[in-house]
């Protein structure tokens, strides 16, 4: 197999798996009750606890690095914290007073939200694509939360609010971890950041009492572990060694697709045409940020040139 149809596969595959945990989580709330908070910190906990013991494998010297130096645990803290923690539980709590494709979308406006931090943090004018990609968040995320109706709101304000601060959180998770993700495999970096995430969850556990789930609902928060927390990490990242990274963000909207998907077919799932219309725009952001610089000015620049030699002929 090329190393490229490899990458495109294990990136569509990681996202693909992202989206369906949304679908199983957003299935456990709606039948069973479940607690979010318990959810996420199981989720946390043991995918953390995973991924730390390949990492210690893998990388143990990274590991104990990370663990022993002050200004490292310093960071990884914040990101276990303020990132991971921080984006799991929103996320989650989203989909709990939603429903999995509204929150799986508007957790991507995150871009938008990099885009105006790192405008007022560098005190600079955005880019010119950066700018149409705001305008086209902002029309999407007003159709999705009014329905296209001027006064009415298509979602409560739990659900607004839990959706725009998992994308907050979403952008915390992106910008937190720079420092660690220069010098350390990302595997243990985000593997320790769940775990600990996951310890800060603990007395959620303890506390909380196991609640009674059929076999079929255990399956699906196993599902949500294994396959919708390691696997697709773990192959999202893999798929970086063989295609860019403007590549994986492209291919990163497999999430949203799926989600929806499972979520009209399964769970039954309603979307109005505004929805629909504007869920589209949002991810269309994500699609404007993961073109690399100056490509739309490289497009026209060509077909420029195109359009005089043909005139001179």
């Amino acid at each position: 197999m090329a190393k490229q149809m490899k990458g495109i596969l294990l990136a569509a595959g990681g996202a693909s798996l992202w989206g369906g945990s949304g679908a199983a989580a957003q299935y456990l709330f709606s039948q069973t009750g479940i607690n979010t908070t318990w959810l996420v910190a199981v989720r946390l906990l043991l995918a953390g606890l995973f991924l730390t013991i390949i990492s210690l494998i893998k990388v143990p010297m990274q590991v104990r690095q990370i663990v022993k130096s002050r200004r490292y645990l310093s960071w990884l803290i914040a990101f276990a914290v303020f990132g991971m923690l921080n984006s799991q539980l929103t996320y989650f709590l989203a989909v709990n007073y939603s429903n999995a494709p509204t929150a799986t979308v508007l957790q991507y406006l995150q871009p938008v939200i990099i885009i105006v931090w790192l405008a007022f943090s560098k005190r600079q004018w955005p880019r010119r694509i950066d700018c149409i990609s705001i305008l086209i968040a902002l029309v999407g995320t007003f159709l999705l939360v009014t329905g296209g109706h001027l006064g009415t709101l298509a979602l409560t304000p739990r659900a607004i609010f839990w959706g725009i601060w998992c994308a907050v959180a979403a952008a915390l998770y992106t910008l937190l971890p720079r420092t660690l993700l220069t010098k350390f495999d990302s595997l243990a970096v985000c593997g320790l950041a769940m775990l600990l995430g996951g310890i800060c969850m603990l007395p959620e556990i303890i506390v909380s009492a196991v609640p009674s789930l059929s076999v079929n609902d255990w399956i699906l928060v196993a599902y949500i572990v294994v396959f919708g927390t390691m696997l697709s990490y773990t192959m999202f990242l893999q798929s970086m060694r063989y295609i860019t990274p403007s590549a994986t963000g492209i291919l990163s909207a497999f999430e949203p697709l799926v989600a929806t998907l499972l979520a009209v077919t399964l769970l039954g799932t309603k979307l109005t045409g505004a929805a629909i219309v504007g869920s589209l725009l949002i991810l269309l952001t994500t699609l404007l940020q993961s073109v690399p610089a100056n490509y739309f000015q490289r497009i026209l620049t060509h077909n420029f040139l195109l359009a005089i030699k043909r005139k001179n002929k």
